[in-house]
């Protein structure tokens, strides 16, 4: 079957042709094959069942057989009732390869590097896991508005556990964060145990324990998640966390004036969103508000730049100055355009 392709016997994870259920099987029993033994069934690399040892680039580890399946379960739930059918097959098939070899039985005690979570059921007793086995540190971004209340009581009994062990935990939030009164007093009750900043954007939610794992959510309603164990993925979020913790601003400081009269900091974030060519629901999403709340930002921004259309308002943007970062210390005012009927506003 050298150099067969997949066009020539089209299958998919559930239906591996001979050959590949003959080298699929042999990587699952010794825990890894050499390249060549896969280049006359390279369906395996494609269907990823397959893929490099990171270790020694000349050897291919199987996916273990559960990943695999859970991988395949989803894509058959999301078909036609034509596919529904597959499922029973796909299980039978991979349940049959579970129990080939020592990979299948010891995946749970070892852990994979990177681990489909499915359901929020699974999410929360993964989450508990890594809470349990948590000795020194947690980072944690938490991205949208003012955190629910319900949110903050769900994880309320981790954070309480780490904080009776001693372990630190540094919470990177969006400004709008600030005004929840739930936040602040969850914060007090943690006392010094945790360290607070905030963003005017962060990036989606993240969850670290002891820089060994990591937590990220998989699909939009957070029904999915994945937990990565490898190291180089963990460190890369490490290094992503640092950096935006060094541009964050302390909870307990106030937020920076913008140096404009009238133009609050958030609208000032607006300005800049809006000159680069954002709709507003991107920028409500962004910035963690309603888009009603944003619309109203918006609207106080015309007001204020004495705009009539929105057009004219990217036009007034520019001219202010606003359509980029503050600009340093030291470079002098920034003066609004004039506005007929009123006064131009200076800076303070």
């Amino acid at each position: 079957m050298a150099g067969h392709g997949t066009d020539e016997h089209p299958h998919g994870a559930d239906r591996l042709c001979e050959a590949g259920d003959r080298v699929y099987s042999r990587a699952v029993r010794r825990g890894r094959v050499p390249r060549e033994d896969a280049e006359a069934v390279p369906c395996l690399l494609e269907l990823a069942l397959l893929h490099p040892d990171p270790d020694d680039m000349t050897w291919l580890v199987p996916t273990s057989p559960q990943e695999v399946m859970t991988r395949l379960l989803r894509g058959v739930y999301d078909e036609v009732s034509a596919s529904q059918r597959r499922m029973g097959s796909a299980v039978a098939a991979f349940e049959w390869y579970a129990g080939l070899g020592p990979l299948a039985q010891n995946a749970s005690a070892e852990g994979t590097a990177i681990r489909v979570l499915d359901g929020l059921s699974r999410i929360q007793a993964a989450m508990d896991e890594a809470t349990d086995a948590c000795t020194t540190e947690v980072l944690t971004v938490q991205p949208g508005g003012i955190r629910p209340e319900h949110e903050l009581t769900e994880g309320l009994h981790r954070a309480m556990a780490l904080r009776a062990r001693g372990v630190r935990m540094r919470d990177l939030y969006t400004h709008v964060a600030r005004h929840g009164q739930g936040l602040l007093n969850y914060l007090e009750l943690m006392g010094d145990a945790v360290q607070a900043r905030t963003l005017e954007e962060v990036i989606d939610r993240l969850i670290l324990f002891d820089r060994t794992v990591a937590f990220i959510p998989a699909n939009a309603d957070r029904t999915l998640a994945l937990e990565l164990r490898h190291p180089a993925l963990v460190q890369y979020l490490v290094t992503v966390f640092e950096r935006l913790w060094r541009l964050a601003i302390p909870l307990t400081a106030p937020l920076p004036e913008t140096g404009i009269e009238g133009i609050s900091y958030r609208e000032r974030s607006i300005a800049a969103l809006l000159a680069e060519g954002h709709q507003d629901a991107v920028i409500a999403e962004r910035l963690g508000i309603s888009v009603r709340t944003c619309r109203a930002h918006i609207a106080r921004l015309s007001e204020t730049l004495g705009a009539a259309s929105r057009t004219q308002l990217g036009v007034r943007i520019a001219q202010a100055g606003l359509d980029g970062p503050p600009r340093p210390n030291g470079l002098g005012p920034i003066s609004l355009p004039d506005v007929p009927g009123r006064g131009s506003p200076t800076v303070r």
